[in-house]
């Protein structure tokens, strides 16, 4: 309710042409508050707005707001006000726009941007994309180990408001390597005279820079840290990630996740501000090889069809065998898939991951059995050979569809693909094609088709 308020005065003053009275609203704001108002504007609209920013306010709302909506604003200023956003970016925030545009709008910005930002930025730019050091921030505060107190608390307040977090201090030695951290509270109650080597703490945790951005998630979800220090090969400290950079990184690839599952190319840009033709593009790829790959199922419908035409009340059950096949094949790879990237499962673990699959498998799939049998034998009237048939292959459906599902995801995983590629989708049409032949082959073995 309150954004709408927000809102509603923001374009009030706006239409009204307040502009004086709409800069102070503003500059009272948080800057959250003040991009996720901007969003609901057209985009000229938007850009009056941010004209009106106070310049000490724009750079923080401008990195709250949408990567199209980032470039728009960034390719409709002049050289120089887009070049005085950049430099007031964090290093971390301008790469992230940066690779997002056009290699001659990226070379005139970075033309204009003050030299200490363009060697951060091409510094970031040279990482792998989704590396450690392509997310992190080379703003932070370095003490040296022979400092006293006196000259850390100088040398924080000195650059500490260009950094992105003064709570915990990285301590270097001569070469650079990093050599321990001290916590700014550490500071604050030692004495002044105090040399850092001596309050510092020794056993450091960090990243390295060529790390992949989802193990860097989980080893801040396995220390509790709200910042880790990435160093290159040589343990030298090149930056930090903090724990808003991890935040992103878990929206992202929990969203990308999800799309693979879904049998969709993962895309960056948010489903309202993606096209048609391009969310066509995403989805075909992946419907083509399914569609193609479940003829299967109607080429081994022709084959048995003699099957079939003395026993036509077998058809009848197919749809339902394929779906309990599919939907028990789903369960086990979402709960494989979900394990591997939380890794409590490992690639070591396929026989006991197999066994206990196997396990539940035929739980299930006698459960499931023992509750349609009943039901086909009161409720559909079939002969008892036919329900055997359909029980039967029930069992085996699941345990096919449980045993697929476990080994997939991992399978992928051993030979380097993401394991959510193998995620329901793809394991159903191939649940469907082996829970149809287990059908006709029990079938012609009990019923002597």
């Amino acid at each position: 309710m309150e954004k709408i308020k927000d809102y509603d005065i923001v374009k009030e003053l706006l239409e009204t042409k307040q502009y004086t009275r709409l800069r102070q609203k503003m500059a009272e704001m948080n800057a959250a508050d003040i991009a996720a108002i901007m969003e609901e504007f057209e985009e000229e609209e938007m850009l009056k707005i941010f004209r009106i920013l106070p310049k000490n306010l724009a750079a923080d709302v401008f990195s709250y707001m949408e990567v199209d909506s980032q470039q728009f604003i960034i390719t409709s200023l002049s050289e120089k006000d887009a070049a005085n956003i950049i430099n007031n970016l964090m290093a971390d925030d301008a790469t992230d726009l940066l690779e997002e545009m056009p290699a001659n709008v990226v070379k005139k910005l970075l033309a204009n941007a003050n030299p200490d930002t363009r060697r951060d930025i091409n510094d970031l730019l040279r990482y792998p994309e989704d590396s450690a050091g392509s997310v992190m921030t080379v703003e932070y505060v370095d003490l040296k180990e022979n400092m006293t107190v006196e000259e850390a608390i100088a040398r924080i307040r000195k650059i500490g408001m260009d950094s992105e977090t003064i709570n915990i201090c990285y301590v270097l030695d001569a070469k650079r390597k990093l050599v321990g951290t001290v916590a700014l509270r550490y500071l604050l109650i030692s004495p002044a005279d105090a040399v850092i080597s001596d309050i510092m703490h020794e056993n450091v945790i960090y990243i390295n820079t060529l790390m992949d951005q989802e193990e860097v998630a989980r080893q801040f979800q396995k220390y509790d840290f709200i910042a880790m220090p990435v160093v290159d090969n040589e343990e030298r400290l090149v930056g930090i990630i903090t724990v808003d950079d991890v935040v992103d990184i878990l929206q992202e690839e929990a969203t990308e996740d999800m799309e693979k599952m879904a049998a969709i190319v993962p895309t960056d840009k948010p489903y309202m501000k993606t096209s048609v033709i391009e969310t066509w593009k995403k989805r075909m790829p992946w419907l083509l090889l399914l569609m193609v790959s479940a003829t299967f199922t109607g080429s081994i419908l022709t084959t048995f069809e003699d099957a079939l035409m003395a026993y036509g009340v077998l058809i009848a059950y197919i749809p339902m065998l394929m779906d309990t096949g599919g939907n028990a094949g789903g369960q086990a790879s979402v709960t494989i898939i979900r394990g591997l990237s939380l890794n409590e499962i490992e690639l070591g673990d396929v026989f006991q991951v197999v066994w206990k699959e196997m396990r539940v498998a035929f739980m299930c799939g006698a459960t499931l059995a023992a509750a349609n049998f009943v039901k086909l034998l009161l409720l559909d009237r079939v002969g008892i050979m036919v329900a055997l048939v359909v029980c039967l292959t029930l069992i085996a459906s699941v345990m096919i569809a449980k045993v697929v599902g476990c080994m997939l995801p991992m399978l992928a995983r051993r030979i380097g693909f993401d394991p959510a590629v193998m995620a329901s989708p793809f394991i159903t049409t191939i649940v469907d094609v082996l829970s149809l032949l287990v059908y006709f082959q029990i079938a012609m073995r009990v019923l002597h088709i």
